[in-house]
């Protein structure tokens, strides 16, 4: 059985994440799609919220899973006995950092590949930074977020902007 993860931050995930989900599931006998800490990111939802908006927005592939690790992908694709990694480009700007990961997952993981899954055109704009920002100024998010999840991400928006609003006050 061929395995393949496609890891990522997914906060929020996006139609051009599901995009990838969803060519991946094809080429693939099993995906795991795994919510990875990124020391990088703060996150507007927990990893565990991240996990359960993907397992609402894939649970019509039966062939994909949705894990979260904060472990480095070469240790976690090793526990979990996968020998792919999906990552999907957007532009060339993601290539050069995308190869420099792949190359360093490698060389802690002999075993592992990593496979380049080109965006879709309509999604090479299509950032989870891009929808936030979207949605905090309440554009239509249809075109960008699974329909599954939109009313999430405004929902913790708008908390998020009351907690912020709460904590001027004080």
């Amino acid at each position: 059985m061929k395995t393949a993860i496609y890891p990522g931050s997914f906060d929020p995930v996006t139609l051009g994440h599901l995009n990838i989900i969803k060519r991946a599931a094809q080429c693939f006998d099993r995906v795991i799609v795994c919510v990875m800490v990124n020391s990088k990111k703060h996150g507007l939802f927990t990893p565990e919220e991240r996990v359960e908006l993907l397992e609402r927005c894939t649970a019509r592939f039966p062939n994909v899973e949705v894990d979260f690790s904060d472990e480095l992908l070469a240790a976690y694709a090793k526990r979990r006995k996968a020998h792919v990694v999906v990552k999907g480009l957007r532009a060339v700007s993601d290539f050069e950092q995308e190869v420099q990961m792949a190359v360093i997952n490698r060389k802690l993981n002999p075993r592992l590949e990593t496979m380049f899954l080109a965006s879709s055109a309509k999604y090479t704009y299509l950032s989870s930074t891009v929808v936030k920002e979207l949605a905090r100024y309440h554009a239509n998010l249809d075109e960008f977020l699974p329909r599954e999840i939109i009313e999430d991400v405004k929902n913790k928006l708008e908390l998020r902007s009351d907690d912020c609003d709460g904590s001027r006050q004080h």
